[in-house]
């Protein structure tokens, strides 16, 4: 088991306005936080990883497979490998994501 203690370190830039950092991590799954910038967009993409989120704060639209979601706080979602997503931001915004399995480039770096 890990368990981690929420501090502010360790977010990194994944374009323009959407941060994010690793919170945990297993054999199996990864969780994150991302920090969304009001305006911001996360391009439309896709990958192999099965994604699932829960808004804490803010507004965000998500496009998922071409169909869009106006996602509040409390909000939750599930993303199917190899669907593609994007998001447009409309308010400051965090979310925490899940994705399986673990996503190798977003593990940190040894020894942080």
């Amino acid at each position: 088991m890990v368990f981690t203690r929420h501090n502010d370190d360790g977010f990194r830039t994944i374009t323009q306005g959407i941060r994010m950092k690793t919170l945990c991590f297993g054999d199996r799954t990864l969780m994150t936080e991302f920090r969304l910038d009001g305006g911001a967009t996360l391009p439309a993409h896709a990958h192999v990883y099965e994604q699932t989120g829960f808004l804490l704060s803010g507004h965000i639209v998500l496009t998922i497979g071409g169909e869009l979601h106006d996602v509040g706080a409390g909000d939750s979602w599930c993303i199917a490998g190899d669907v593609e997503h994007g998001a447009e931001i409309l308010a400051d915004s965090v979310a925490v994501e899940v994705f399986s399995p673990v996503r190798e480039d977003y593990l940190p770096p040894l020894g942080v």
